[in-house]
């Protein structure tokens, strides 16, 4: 597997499947772990660095888990490779812009990976679509079993898993759901939604995690007490939380169709108009059209177009998926103009 043949994939976590997947678009666990009788990432030397790198791969290898995994060395890809990479969720942004060697394993559908090198030795990562925190941790949580007998993790028994940041000591863990809230918004109830998660120790980011702000209505809302709770617990109060979150949304959505219906579907038309007939197409203008569209389709004012078709627009617009496909470096305007080619030809099956 390479990462040009990704391109040309649908990842798993966007093929909009999965309960609820029409308002939570992925579900996502993560696991900071550091392997005993090395420094933490920052104190680590480049030879100290590739040793891990190895002892890391050599745990993965002959386990049926990662049979279909790939590994990329950091330090041997462009820049268009670890934006890629970025942009499909696999990478945080801090991981991919590093200098110092480092790695990441992927699966050939994506749902599983491992940062290898992060802020922490190892991050590894499940990510399903849908609202499915459960089948994730199944899935992590065997993943972390395997792991464990081929590496020494860096564990104490009062503090739990040592982390390179205090936030992730105890389980280590981060878990995270992509909500689309686009009704929440247009009714202007989403800064209380925010901050009652914020009172519920919640955090709320961007589409890419920490250091990223909210945009397209997309929000991604993620535990952040780690010390002191089992991790089924944990996972289940982010599930509480992101259920009545939802039903928010399911509310304000009903809300914008009894009693807004002219205005929001003057909305969504003019975003499907201006997306039908663009010539240029920024990506910040995409993202917000995007939202307006699948609120469209998710509330039948359009049709002639699926939730896959969208997501996989969503995707392989993004700047450095466009010169994947193109199979080129492109300028910021001709990204641009192929970007609104692109869209233009997946939504013509859209009647006007």
């Amino acid at each position: 597997m390479d990462l040009n043949s990704l391109a040309l994939h649908l990842c798993d976590w966007l093929r909009g499947t999965g309960p609820e997947s029409n308002i939570v678009i992925s579900s996502r666990i993560r696991l900071a772990r550091n392997v005993d009788g090395f420094n933490f990432t920052n104190r680590l030397t480049p030879q100290k660095r590739i040793e891990l790198i190895e002892s890391i791969n050599k745990a993965t290898q002959n386990q049926a888990l990662f049979k279909k995994n790939t590994l990329f060395t950091l330090e041997n890809l462009s820049a268009l490779d670890r934006q890629f990479l970025l942009e499909r969720h696999l990478v945080s942004a801090e991981f991919s812009s590093g200098k110092e060697p480092r790695a990441v394993s992927v699966s050939d559908n994506e749902v599983l990976s491992l940062m290898i090198l992060e802020e922490d030795h190892l991050r590894i990562q499940v990510m399903e679509s849908g609202f499915n925190l459960k089948d994730c941790w199944s899935l992590i949580d065997n993943v972390d079993s395997k792991l464990e007998k081929k590496l020494p993790y860096a564990f104490d028994e009062k503090l739990g898993y040592l982390t390179a940041c205090p936030t992730n000591v105890g389980t280590g863990i981060r878990a995270s759901c992509m909500l689309h809230l686009p009704s929440l918004v247009l009714t202007k109830q989403i800064e209380k939604v925010l901050q009652a998660l914020s009172k519920l120790n919640m955090a709320t980011r961007g589409l890419y995690g920490e250091g990223s702000q909210a945009s397209g209505n997309f929000f991604q809302i993620s535990n952040q007490i780690t010390l002191g709770q089992h991790e089924e617990e944990i996972i289940d109060s982010l599930e509480r939380v992101i259920r009545q979150v939802v039903e928010h949304e399911k509310e304000a959505r009903n809300l914008l169709k009894e009693k807004k219906e002219e205005r929001l579907s003057d909305q969504v038309w003019r975003a499907v108009g201006i997306l039908k007939s663009a010539r240029v197409v920024t990506s910040q203008e995409a993202v917000t059209f995007f939202s307006l569209v699948r609120l469209g389709l998710d509330l039948g004012i359009i049709e002639g177009i699926t939730l896959k078709d969208l997501n996989n627009l969503f995707i392989s617009s993004q700047p450095a998926h466009l010169q994947k496909l193109a199979k080129k470096t492109l300028t910021p305007k001709g990204r641009d103009i192929r970007r609104a080619e692109m869209i233009r030809n997946t939504l013509k099956g859209i009647p006007l």
